[in-house]
């Protein structure tokens, strides 16, 4: 499977490419287990596009995704790349828009799950009360995304 390496300005970001698609980013911190094996077209193009968001330049995605996952976990990550650029939802409304309004902590673990952060934005999910909860690149790194967007945060 191709991989790519990207510095951002929040460090250093990997891409992982199957079947014509992206399946995977790692943020800063994560385990990258795949060497980079050097640039597609594709991985490129998701290059390109990730640091056109983080010059704040892009705000929505072009790129063919395919997040492995379950039923669930799918519906919930669909939702996620519905929630435009600059807003937010709570757990609870998430799962509301998946027809699930008491799976608030499934959504939670669909979200911990995401294969695709950044893509599939699920750093713009928060707490009941606007708070900053879990994020796998650590709420640093998910306050700084957010305020990227123009979050007014708590």
């Amino acid at each position: 499977m191709p991989f790519l390496t990207v510095e951002t300005p929040a460090g250093l970001m990997g891409l992982e490419e199957r079947d014509g698609a992206l399946t995977r980013l790692c943020l800063p911190g994560m385990p990258m287990s795949l060497q980079d094996c050097g640039e597609t077209p594709l991985l490129a193009r998701a290059r390109e596009q990730l640091l056109e968001y983080w010059s704040g330049m892009r705000k929505t995605f072009d790129l063919p995704l395919n997040p492995r996952g379950t039923p669930f976990q799918l519906r919930v990550w669909e939702a996620l790349r519905a929630i435009p650029w600059g807003e937010t939802r709570t757990y609870r409304a998430l799962a509301e828009d998946v027809g699930r309004p008491r799976a608030f902590r499934a959504v939670g673990m669909a979200n911990h799950r995401n294969p695709l952060p950044i893509l599939i934005p699920c750093h713009r999910v928060v707490g009941s009360d606007g708070s900053l909860t879990g994020y796998a690149g650590g709420l640093a790194l998910k306050r700084r995304l957010l305020e990227l967007e123009g979050v007014s945060l708590p």
